[in-house]
């Protein structure tokens, strides 16, 4: 099938981080010292993927911007011999090659998908939602290829839900056929926790074969008019096994402000810079409650 790509989508509203996301895209947040996206793509390079795709829609130009060169940045911090921060902005446009593609209207995350079907083309495909940004010590798209190199297949990144969480996930009806691995059956976009198939909910990480590309063409739109990622895979497992894989590593929803800020702290604890120092800067906030 050839070299597996990377699909960053990056079109969305972020109406849970409003006010601030109606001038400054959600993608482009920072976390520690680099924005959101920034973390699906290191991911992504990590992994061995040297090409991606970023989907995105009307005012998001700064994710060009912040992915191309800056000329006169780097001769300024080469003058002032600065060389870490240079390496570290060099590193930003050096690690993968990024095309770009416009989601036209908000029709879902399916139609995101589809709008890159041409720059896709008949490459299996990581498929990553930014807002999820998660910790672990193999990255998880690595974890998820080595599972798509065994079975040649589509694989889903999958995690226990609680249920009161449920309603706000898509769920895999699943078999188990290995350590953490199941073979899916069915999926459930966002049902009752009373209708949840399983326990094991889906989070922003895929790889997906092409065939997802003719399943969006023949799925109809699900709620709210849109396009459903979990519909167009459903209708996948037709033609197509589909596995799911219960990943190792710490989630962190960045699209909500507590999530949003749990992501920056975790991070920040990470870095043998600042982790002390947050430490004690938390610490002192605890002591004045």
């Amino acid at each position: 099938m050839g070299e597996v790509i990377a699909l960053i989508l990056a079109a969305g509203w972020g109406t849970r981080l409003l006010p601030v996301t109606k001038a400054v895209p959600k993608e482009m947040l920072p976390l520690v010292d680099r924005p959101i996206i920034q973390y699906a793509l290191e991911e992504a390079v990590a992994s061995g993927i040297r090409h991606a795709v970023v989907v995105t829609a009307r005012g998001k130009g700064a994710i060009e911007d912040y992915f191309d060169r800056l000329p006169e940045l780097e001769q300024l911090l080469e003058h002032r011999g600065e060389a870490e921060r240079l390496a570290s902005v060099r590193r930003v446009v050096e690690g993968c090659q990024i095309a770009y593609v416009r989601q036209q209207e908000q029709r879902g995350i399916a139609d995101a998908v589809y709008a890159a079907r041409y720059a896709v083309g008949a490459r299996p495909f990581a498929l990553y939602f930014p807002d999820d940004v998660i910790l672990a010590a193999t990255p998880v798209t690595q974890q998820l290829l080595a599972v798509y190199q065994q079975h040649q297949a589509s694989v889903l990144a999958v995690e226990q839900v609680r249920r009161e969480d449920v309603p706000r996930y898509g769920m895999i009806d699943a078999e188990p056929v290995g350590e953490r691995l199941f073979r899916v059956r069915g999926l459930v976009e966002k049902p009752r926790p009373e209708e949840a198939p399983s326990e094991w909910g889906i989070v922003g990480r895929y790889v997906l074969t092409p065939g997802i590309f003719a399943a969006i063409e023949q799925t109809p739109p699900g709620a709210n008019g849109e396009l459903q990622i979990t519909d167009a895979i459903q209708r996948l497992l037709g033609s197509e096994p589909v596995y799911a894989l219960a990943f190792t590593g710490d989630r962190y929803d960045t699209g909500n402000p507590v999530g949003y800020l749990r992501a920056s702290v975790a991070l920040a604890l990470q870095r043998p810079d600042l982790a002390l120092q947050v430490r004690e800067a938390l610490a002192a906030l605890l002591r004045r409650r």
